[in-house]
């Protein structure tokens, strides 16, 4: 049973001499030359650069949430943020200086191998019922609704079976162990100059996929807005001025639009441009790197391999329109994509550190991680409770209580904060503009841990991770996160809470509380017997291997035109190209006053091109914020239909509802010739046309 009891409790890879991740002590010795300053930097920069983006980024979502007080525009607040920002570099410079001062030696050391100390004895009984349950619930789990027709409630229960076992052999464990948490080996500058290559390629590689997101029309087009206005829309300016109320759904609370607005005003350039030239390569790297250092944290050998197989699942594993892989690179620059890839893994590796260590540094981060994510996302409100919350109940369980209640105050008391701020003084939210569509269980997890060879694969990472992550802590915190998640499974669960919170439409999210793309790149990372190192090595890379062709074969990659991507040979906005160039196109036509009608895909890709062509419908989506059934959305359908060539109403509908929008010019492609026969009828005159492809033909108003 030696191959059993090494998967009870991840055994921790022995340090000599335990070192924090983010400040390595120097050992003792002759002074330390160029070279080892140069290897000691490299293996602190992930850390450095993502802890460094998490406060500046805090900073800038707590001034410009300040700025409504005092009414600044933009720019103001991101140069007073710009010399914020300098001077905490400039502080944290000099305090680094004087802890360094006077220490020697380099901070580079081997990879430790792995531990041979003895391990605190494991229920087999226990802990073969759980294998078995997580195998039956990762089975079940992926197949669930296909063709083999099992219930959910197979998976459902076999899922909470495990995850109640899994817990309760990682509380049985923490308590026979010693009683302070062995520490995790600093990664060395071999290991973090391999992430960091990682995370330039795929901020290289940004610059060549384009997916087109139609979320795109209010998360870049409000970036746009700002950028050519140097203003916050507190109202509506999708389909109006800033004049009509703003969406419920859609506070004002996140700063990531506001922030890529006054970038590209600083710049002067276009806010596409910015955001998708410049501001989204650094995200994925940031990105990656998050994934890394929570990859290295919590895998207790091998870290490297894990980390490889983690961003080969991310990259390999998309299509779906929940697949993490989708909100990885595609869809980063959105405040919910970063969130979810960089914002989660760092949580948990915040809360390990806090968990191992107490410090009052990983407090700060802490918060100032928690307000990054509600300056992403108001998603962050949702997932952050639940996250912290299945951290807390597994510290409650092993008598940390206090600990437990400090990291949740600071985890959740600015998000929650700012959101009921906001409701105080904006009124109450509605969640009509999200989707509309209620995933139960089932669907919430075919949704986003998917189903088939993937969906396994999945689930054997979300029931055995506890079992996988390094001893103590990061054990603890994954059953933690596996128990909350299983009980969110059961069937009734998510509708009881979706009832009882008014959230239902966002539910589906509940997944993001793990850290999916790590667990699963602790699977190639379990202990398997073998008679040398040399074995144990091979078998871990054979079942990386495994796992990365499985992702080849059975998933759909984030390049495929199943993803909803296009492949470019150079750096492209994130559109359509046909699209973007007649956009670009109808911008510059001497147009009549008053609203453009157009095909709905060029509408949308109207207002991520310019704020100053208002169009009349920019996504039909946003109309069930303003009543389907009103006069306002009806007359945007007919038109919208009208120009799509998808309705022919005559012209004594559509007279009137051109008059009530006043729209000044129509634009349709040449193929529909019922619009281009009825406009002169309708009082408007041709004055441009466009060659192929994308042929158009656009008519104004005759005054």
């Amino acid at each position: 049973m030696a191959n059993v009891d090494s998967i009870a409790v991840a055994p921790t890879d022995s340090d000599p001499a335990p070192r924090s991740e983010q400040a390595p002590p120097h050992a003792t010795g002759p002074d330390r030359g160029p070279a080892a300053r140069v290897r000691a930097l490299v293996a602190a920069a992930p850390a450095l650069l993502t802890d460094g983006a998490v406060v500046a980024f805090a900073l800038w979502t707590v001034l410009y949430h300040a700025a409504f007080l005092g009414d600044l525009r933009p720019s103001v607040t991101f140069r007073v943020w710009l010399v914020a920002c300098v001077l905490l570099a400039v502080v944290a410079l000099l305090r680094a200086r004087r802890r360094s001062a006077g220490s020697h030696g380099d901070s580079e050391r081997p990879e430790p191998s792995e531990s041979t100390e003895a391990r605190p004895p494991v229920d087999r009984r226990l802990l073969i019922g759980v294998l078995v349950a997580a195998g039956v619930a990762a089975v079940t789990a992926g197949v669930a609704g296909t063709s083999a027709g099992i219930v959910w409630w197979i998976p459902a229960v076999a899922g909470l079976l495990a995850a109640v076992g899994a817990i309760l052999l990682v509380r049985r464990a923490w308590l026979s162990g010693p009683a302070s948490a062995p520490a995790a080996p600093a990664a060395t500058a071999a290991q973090s100059a391999y992430a960091l290559v990682i995370s330039v390629l795929v901020g290289i590689s940004s610059f060549f996929l384009a997916r087109n997101t139609p979320d795109d029309v209010y998360y870049v087009g409000k970036s746009v807005w700002i950028a050519e206005r140097d203003l916050i829309p507190l109202n509506d300016f999708l389909f109006s001025e800033n004049v009509l109320p703003s969406m419920g759904s859609q506070p004002p609370i996140p700063s990531i639009e506001v922030f890529d607005g006054a970038f590209a005003r600083l710049l002067g350039v276009h806010a596409a441009s910015a955001l998708w030239y410049v501001l989204l390569p650094i995200m994925a790297v940031l990105a990656v790197l998050a994934l890394w250092r929570l990859t290295h944290r919590w895998a207790p050998r091998r870290p490297v391999l894990a980390f490889t197989v983690a961003v080969a699942y991310l990259y390999l594993v998309a299509g779906g329109d929940a697949a993490l892989g989708t909100f990885h690179l595609p869809r980063l620059y959105e405040g919910k994509g970063m969130f979810v890839s960089a914002v989660i893994p760092l949580m948990w590796l915040y809360l390990t550190e806090w968990f191992d260590t107490r410090s009052r540094r990983s407090l700060v981060l802490i918060v100032a991680l928690s307000i990054t994510a509600i300056g992403l996302t108001t998603t962050a409100a949702i997932i952050l409770p639940m996250l912290v919350g299945a951290a807390g109940f597994a510290m409650l369980l092993v008598g940390r209580w206090k600990d437990a209640v400090v990291a949740g105050i600071a985890a959740v008391a600015y998000p929650i904060g700012s959101l009921v701020v906001s409701r105080l003084v904006l009124g109450g939210m509605t969640a009509s503009g999200a989707d509309d569509a209620f995933f139960d269980a089932a669907h919430t997890y075919r949704r986003t841990l998917l189903f088939g060879v993937v969906g396994v694969i999945s689930g054997l990472a979300l029931w055995c991770g506890p079992l996988l992550a390094r001893r103590r802590t990061p054990a603890l915190l994954t059953a933690g996160a596996t128990l909350a998640l299983s009980v969110l499974f059961v069937p009734g669960v998510l509708e009881t809470l979706g009832a009882v919170s008014g959230i239902s439409v966002v539910l589906w999210r509940v997944p993001w509380l793990l850290a999916l793309p790590t667990l699963i790149g602790l699977l190639c990372t379990v202990s398997v017997p073998a008679a040398t190192p040399v074995l144990r090595r091979a078998t871990a890379g054979g079942i990386a291997v495994l796992l990365v062709a499985s992702f080849a074969l059975f998933a759909t990659p984030m390049w495929s035109a199943k993803s909803w991507v296009e492949v470019h040979d150079r750096p492209t906005w994130k559109l359509p190209q046909q699209r973007q160039a007649i956009a670009f196109w109808i911008k510059g036509l001497d147009r009549s006053p008053g609203l453009v009608l157009a095909p709905k895909t060029i509408m949308r890709t109207s207002l991520v091109v310019t704020s100053q062509v208002r169009v009349v419908l920019p996504r039909d989506f946003y109309l069930v914020e303003y009543d389907l059934n009103s006069q306002f959305a009806k007359d945007r359908l007919l038109l919208a239909g009208f120009a799509d060539g998808t309705d022919t109403p005559g012209a004594a509908e559509l007279a009137p509802a051109l008059d009530r929008l006043d729209v000044g010019t129509i634009c349709v492609y040449n193929g529909n010739r019922y619009a281009r026969d009825l406009a002169p009828q309708l009082g408007y005159q041709e004055f441009a046309k466009r060659r192929a492809p994308g042929a158009m033909t656009c008519f104004r108003r005759v005054d």
